[in-house]
C-alpha cells in the first residue's frame, strides 16, 4: 500500500478529523494573542484555523454556507482566501456568462462621445389643443 493510500485513509478517520478540528478551534482562540503582536500574524492564524474547522466539520461547512448566503461579498473573499475549488467554478463561470453577454469589441457604444448621434431626434412637444380630439360623452353609443 502506497504511504499517499495509507494518509488518505487515516485522514478519514473520525480520530483524525476530531483532532483536526480541534487544532482548527485552538488557532482561532490564539488568535487575538497572536494579533497582539506586530504585523499581521493573527490574520494567518485565523485563516489556518478556519481552514481545518471547514475541512474537518460538517456542522461548521452548513453554518459557513449560510454565512456565505446572508453576506455574499464577506463569503466571497473566504473563499478566496481559502481557495476553494467551488469558489474557482463559480467565478470561472461567472466570467465566461459576462464574456457571452458582452458586446464584441468595437461595437459597444461609447459613452465619452458629447454630440448626440446621426438619427437623434428632439423630443416630441406637447399637442395643440386642435390635436386634441374632443372625448365623446358617456352613454352615447
Amino acid at each position: 500500500m502506497s504511504i499517499r493510500r495509507r494518509f488518505l485513509q487515516i485522514r478519514d478517520t473520525r480520530l483524525f478529523q476530531g483532532a483536526v478540528f480541534v487544532l482548527g478551534v485552538l488557532l482561532i482562540l490564539v488568535t487575538p494573542l497572536v494579533a497582539a503582536l506586530p504585523g499581521p500574524g493573527g490574520i494567518f492564524v485565523f485563516a489556518a484555523g478556519l481552514t481545518l474547522i471547514l475541512r474537518s466539520s460538517l456542522w461548521a461547512k452548513r453554518h459557513y454556507v449560510r454565512f456565505k448566503r446572508w453576506q455574499p461579498r464577506a463569503g466571497s473573499w473566504a473563499d478566496w482566501g481559502l481557495r476553494r475549488r467551488s469558489a474557482k467554478r463559480r467565478e470561472a463561470l461567472k466570467k465566461e456568462r459576462e464574456r457571452e453577454s458582452a458586446p464584441p469589441p468595437g461595437v459597444a457604444a461609447r459613452t465619452d462621445d458629447p454630440l448626440p448621434s446621426p438619427g437623434f431626434e428632439a423630443a416630441p412637444s406637447d399637442p395643440t389643443p386642435a390635436e386634441i380630439a374632443p372625448a365623446e360623452p358617456a352613454g352615447r353609443r
